[in-house]
C-alpha cells in the first residue's frame, strides 16, 4: 500500500475537494489557478492573511517555548482582554483556562463537572457535535463523527467512556421545513428525567443544522439548575460574531457555568481553545488545583493571534456584521428554497446556514458512498466559484463565509448555490418524475 496522508474530509468523495495552494481575504487560490470564494470556513472569521493576524503571529514566532506549567505574561493579558472585550457586562464570567482546541476544552470541562458532582452521566442535545477527543467525542452524537470507522458495509464506533443522554430539541426552520415542537409539560418531564443524576449538560448552537432557540436554552438551564447539573455553552462555531453578537447564549436570559470556544478564537492564526468559568464554579474550586496539563496550551503564537482578533473585531465592529447581513441572507435563502424542488429545509442565523436536501435520511450515512448528492451539489457550486462544505452527510450543505465577506462575494456564493441545487433538482426529478 502506498504511503499517503490519512485524513477525513468534510465532503465525502473527491470531486468537491480541491487542492488549495493559497488564500487572501474571502478567497481561496486553487492549484488549477482558479480563485473561489471560501463559503464554509468557521475557523477564519477575518478571512485569510488578515494583516493584524499575520503581524501578531510573526511577532510571537520568536517567543520561547513556554509550556502551560510556566508563567508567560501574554497569557494573563489574553485572558484579561478576552473577559473585558467579549464578556463585557457579563460579571459572572470570572476566569479563563486555555486549551489547544475546543474539543479538548469540552473534554476538560466535562471531566471537571464529573469531579465536582461525583456523577458520571452527561447530557447533550440531538445531532450535537462537540469534538473528537475523550468526553467531547462521547457527546458528539452526530453518527458520522463518532471517531471510529464508516464504510458502505456499516459503522464501527468505539465504546463510550460515559453514559450519554440526548435531549430532544426544537429543530424548526426560518425558511422551510418542520416548524419544530413546543417545550410543553411532556418535554419538561422527559428532560428533567434525563438531567437528574447527571454531571453536566453541554449545548451547542449550530451543529446538525439545529440553531439557537433562546427559550430552549433557558428551559434547559432552569431544569439543570433544579437538578444541580452544570451547564456548559459550546460556542465553538457560534462565538466571536458568527451569528450575531459575541456569543449565542447571550440571546437567552440564562447564563452558563462554563463557556467553551475554539476554532475561530484565534482567527486562524494558530490552534487554540478556551474555557471561561463562572464565579460560582471558581468559588467551588477555590483552594484546589484543576489537575489538567498540556505542553502546547496557551502557546505564545495562539495568545498573540487571540489578542489581535479581539482588537480587530471590537475596533471594526465585526461582531455585529452577521446581524447586519442576516435579513438579506434570509431573503436570498428563501428565494433558493422557493426555486429548487430539491430543498427540504433551510435554517440559519447571521453568517451560518444549513441547506438540507430531499434524499437519503442523514442517519443512514456510512461515510464512503460514491459522491453523495450533497457532494455533487458542492462540486457544481465549486465550478461556479464558491467552495461550500457538506459535513460529510449525504444531504446537508453548510454555508459560512468569513465575517469580512462583502455583498458582491455573497452574490457569487448564491449564484454558485443556485447552480449546485440544479443538480439536486435533477436528482429529485429522476427519483420521482411527479416532482418535475
Amino acid at each position: 500500500m502506498p504511503r499517503r496522508l490519512l485524513a477525513t474530509g468534510l465532503t465525502a468523495g473527491s470531486a468537491a475537494v480541491p487542492r488549495i495552494v493559497g488564500g487572501s481575504g474571502a478567497y481561496f487560490e486553487l492549484e488549477d489557478g482558479r480563485r473561489v470564494v471560501d463559503a464554509s470556513n468557521t475557523a477564519a472569521p477575518l478571512g485569510h492573511g488578515h494583516p493584524a493576524i499575520v503581524q501578531a503571529v510573526r511577532r510571537a514566532a520568536d517567543a520561547p517555548v513556554v509550556n502551560e506549567g510556566w508563567t508567560w505574561p501574554e497569557r494573563g493579558l489574553a485572558a484579561e482582554e478576552l473577559l473585558a472585550t467579549a464578556f463585557e457586562g457579563e460579571d459572572w464570567a470570572a476566569a479563563v483556562r486555555f486549551f489547544v482546541s475546543a474539543g479538548e476544552a469540552n473534554d476538560a470541562a466535562l471531566a471537571l463537572c464529573q469531579a465536582l458532582t461525583a456523577r458520571a452521566p452527561l447530557v447533550t442535545r440531538e445531532r450535537a457535535y462537540h469534538g473528537g477527543v475523550g468526553l467531547s467525542r462521547d457527546l458528539t452524537v452526530q453518527p458520522q463523527w463518532h471517531g471510529g470507522l464508516s464504510s458502505s458495509s456499516g459503522v464501527v464506533a468505539p465504546p463510550r467512556l460515559a453514559e450519554v443522554r440526548e435531549l430532544a430539541c426544537p429543530r424548526g426552520s426560518r425558511v422551510s421545513g418542520d416548524p419544530g415542537f413546543d417545550l410543553d409539560d411532556g418535554w419538561r418531564s422527559r428532560s428533567r428525567a434525563l438531567l437528574a443524576g447527571s454531571a453536566a449538560v453541554l449545548l451547542d448552537y449550530s451543529q446538525g443544522g439545529t440553531y439557537h432557540v433562546p427559550r430552549f436554552q433557558d428551559a434547559v438551564a432552569e431544569l439543570g439548575d433544579e437538578e444541580e447539573v452544570y451547564w456548559i455553552a459550546d460556542e465553538t462555531v457560534t462565538g466571536f460574531g458568527r451569528v450575531g453578537g459575541w456569543f449565542q447564549f447571550q440571546h437567552g436570559s440564562s447564563r452558563p457555568d462554563f463557556v467553551t470556544m475554539g476554532k475561530c478564537m484565534t482567527a486562524g492564526g494558530a490552534a487554540g481553545g478556551a474555557v471561561v468559568v463562572s464565579s460560582r464554579v471558581l468559588e467551588r474550586i477555590e483552594g484546589a488545583t484543576w489537575q489538567s496539563y498540556s505542553t502546547y496550551r496557551a502557546h505564545p503564537v495562539a495568545m498573540a493571534a487571540l489578542r489581535a482578533h479581539l482588537d480587530v473585531s471590537a475596533r471594526e465592529g465585526l461582531v455585529g456584521r452577521a446581524l447586519e447581513l442576516d435579513g438579506m441572507l434570509l431573503e436570498r435563502f428563501s428565494k433558493l428554497a422557493a426555486e429548487h424542488e430539491a430543498v427540504a429545509r433551510i435554517d440559519g442565523r447571521g453568517l451560518h446556514w444549513t441547506i438540507e436536501l430531499h434524499g437519503p435520511d442523514w442517519r443512514l450515512w456510512r461515510g464512503q458512498e460514491p459522491e453523495p448528492l450533497a457532494s455533487r451539489v458542492a462540486e457544481a457550486a465549486l465550478r461556479a466559484g464558491a467552495l461550500v462544505a457538506t459535513s460529510g452527510e449525504q444531504t446537508s450543505i453548510f454555508v459560512a463565509p468569513p465575517l469580512i465577506v462583502d455583498e458582491a462575494e455573497l452574490e457569487i456564493i448564491f449564484d454558485a448555490l443556485d447552480a449546485g441545487l440544479e443538480v439536486a433538482d435533477r436528482e429529485v426529478a429522476r427519483l420521482d418524475p411527479r416532482s418535475a
